[in-house]
């Protein structure tokens, strides 16, 4: 029942996300909208509940099965590619570059701040 509790907040904050993108007409996912959401309602309690946690761990061992249709879908529409090769391969290096770098930056502080505060 955690699990699926879990689930369920989970689904709330991407419709929070779909209900803003709708009414404010903003070019972003309703997902990535929910998902700001949830990180800021994390940020201000403090903690993950158990629910959400469960369900994490449960999304996370799928997570290949989530990026799937995107890759399905660019494989479909390569041919819209077509000549842009160098524009595809230096987003594709320069995006990981930047996420590989957010992550060890964002890690770094973490530790760091668990280090001092003695967590």
């Amino acid at each position: 029942m955690s699990m699926l509790r879990g689930f369920l907040i989970l689904l709330l904050f991407f419709l929070f996300g779909e209900a803003m993108r709708g009414l404010f007409v903003l070019p972003v996912s309703g997902g990535v909208l929910g998902m700001m959401a949830m990180t800021l309602t994390l940020m201000v309690s403090g903690h993950v509940g158990d629910d959400l946690a469960s369900a994490s761990r449960a999304l996370i061992s799928v997570l290949v099965l989530l990026i799937m249709p995107g890759v399905v879908g660019v494989f479909f529409t390569a041919d819209q590619f077509q000549g842009q090769w160098l524009a595809v391969a230096a987003a594709l290096l320069l995006g990981s570059f930047l996420s590989v770098l957010t992550t060890l930056l964002l890690m770094r502080s973490l530790v760091r701040t668990s280090a001092v505060s003695g967590k």
